[in-house]
């Protein structure tokens, strides 16, 4: 379900919907120490925009990385789990021996392309009020009235953190495929 939802609109929903809820929640939790004056009572205002922001992008990318992890480690072969098993080993050991090393080659590019994307989604937080890269350059544009200028510059901010994020992961996955060689 929350595969379907766009990160925007995930934004949005957790900033001005779950976040009261969190926060009814939370004082509902700590009602017996709110009670006898241990605590104050959480107000909306005390959960600031950025952590809501990072809990939206949380749960809307959790839902793709849980799937990519499911996926990978479906692809691991049977075969390979009935030998550990006949080998004698845990649960435990046959994913931390067998079937994660295998896995997680699997899990890598995708996982990767992920983070690069909410690398990229992270923009989408400035809509908040958010500080970020995109808030930033667009209060200096607004100022300055030097648009092309300003975005380009953002532009070129976030082209060099997902080439060198790609550039990363693509030197790891080389050296998982040298270690699985070898």
């Amino acid at each position: 379900m929350i595969r379907g939802i766009p990160i925007l609109v995930l934004l949005f929903y957790i900033a001005f919907a779950g976040a009261p809820a969190l926060v009814v929640l939370i004082n509902f939790i700590l009602s017996p120490l709110i009670s006898v004056g241990a605590m104050e009572p959480m107000v909306v205002r005390d959960l600031s925009l950025m952590w809501r922001a990072i809990i939206a992008l949380s749960i809307g990318y959790s839902a793709f990385i849980a799937e990519v992890f499911r996926a990978g480690i479906l692809s691991v072969d049977k075969g390979q789990i009935e030998a550990a098993k006949a080998l004698g080993l845990s649960r435990y050991q046959r994913f931390r021996l067998v079937v994660f090393p295998q896995a997680i080659r699997v899990i890598l590019p995708p996982l990767g392309n992920d983070f690069v994307a909410m690398v990229k989604d992270s923009s989408l937080v400035s809509v908040l009020g958010v500080a970020d890269i995109t808030q930033a350059g667009k209060i200096y544009a607004s100022g300055s009235f030097r648009f092309f200028e300003t975005y380009s510059i953002v532009a070129y901010i976030y082209l060099i953190l997902t080439v060198g994020l790609s550039l990363g992961l693509r030197r790891l996955e080389q050296r998982l495929r040298r270690g699985n060689r070898g």
